[in-house]
């Protein structure tokens, strides 16, 4: 992967017409949006917050929306995303409050009108640099920005897989915390914070990987991918690496996940001291650490 953190980020388009096509097979696959979800909503029960107006940016099937709705039934839940498959999913399911079609790094709304701000799983298929920029724009003096995204080593077998085969970008960027934590300094926001944790699936066999991350529209969608056809060759040299990635009978998935907030600045709004067996990062403590190699 190119040093530069922001490099092969997915197409914009190509990532909303992914996502319309995998509006019907979503649910049935999300497990990693799933996970995320309800991590960034148990990140809520330490932040001293009382929204008036809440946006689910990236909203997919609008279970983040929902889930806010249930947790703040006083406030006005907006459920956004660029899919239009996707909202009308959401909102044939009755999950979607005030559903909204628009890009996030574009939205249409004025400036410091969300108190909260919560992006699950938005950044990998975004620029991060916009969906910070509105962020920091659109929330309110004090305002929560909370958000989930995967980290530079995901899918590190699908990469090492490809990379076997050819030196093309197959499997698209993802940030580091320590320039997500940057930017958020960058944009305007206040305090970030953030901590990373691994998952790792497993699965009987590669066509189960593959049909995994169609569903849910992750598909290889960064700028700089091959536009030509796989071919034959090229594919079995992909299936036959991954397999070498087997271990004990499965073949592994890694996800490094990313939980990060920051704050609008005006008047702070602290989070409540975490529980011992929790992690919580500040940007500002940590420093900047050389990545060990594999």
């Amino acid at each position: 992967m190119s040093s530069d953190p922001f490099s092969a980020l997915p197409e914009r388009r190509a990532a909303r017409r992914a996502f319309d096509r995998a509006a019907r097979t979503f649910s049935a696959a999300s497990v990693v949006h799933d996970e995320a979800r309800q991590r960034l909503l148990e990140r809520l029960d330490f932040m001293r917050i009382d929204p008036k107006v809440a946006a689910d940016v990236g909203a997919g099937h609008g279970a983040g929306g929902a889930e806010l709705r249930a947790r703040y039934p006083n406030a006005r839940v907006i459920s956004i995303d660029s899919s239009v498959a996707m909202l009308r999913a959401a909102r044939a399911g009755a999950a979607a409050t005030a559903p909204i079609v628009a890009d996030a790094e574009r939205l249409p709304l004025k400036d410091g009108t969300l108190d909260l701000f919560f992006a699950n799983m938005l950044l990998p298929w975004s620029s991060p640099e916009g969906v910070f920029r509105e962020a920091a724009r659109t929330i309110t003096s004090g305002g929560l920005f909370l958000f989930a995204t995967l980290g530079p080593d995901s899918l590190e077998q699908l990469r090492r897989a490809w990379a076997a085969v050819d030196d093309r970008v197959h499997v698209h960027a993802f940030c580091d915390m320590h320039d997500l934590g940057d930017l958020a300094v960058a944009s305007g926001l206040a305090e970030p914070v953030v901590d990373v944790d691994r998952i790792e699936l497993t699965y009987r066999d590669v066509d189960s990987v593959i049909r995994d991350l169609r569903s849910t529209g992750a598909v290889n969608l960064a700028a700089g991918r091959r536009r030509s056809l796989t071919g034959r060759a090229r594919w079995a040299g992909f299936v036959a690496a991954l397999e070498r990635e087997r271990r004990e009978g499965r073949i592994p998935l890694t996800i490094e996940l990313i939980l990060g907030h920051a704050w609008a600045r005006g008047e702070p709004r602290r989070a409540r001291r975490p529980e011992p067996h929790e992690a919580a990062i500040a940007i500002s403590a940590i420093g900047r650490l050389r990545r060990s190699s594999r």
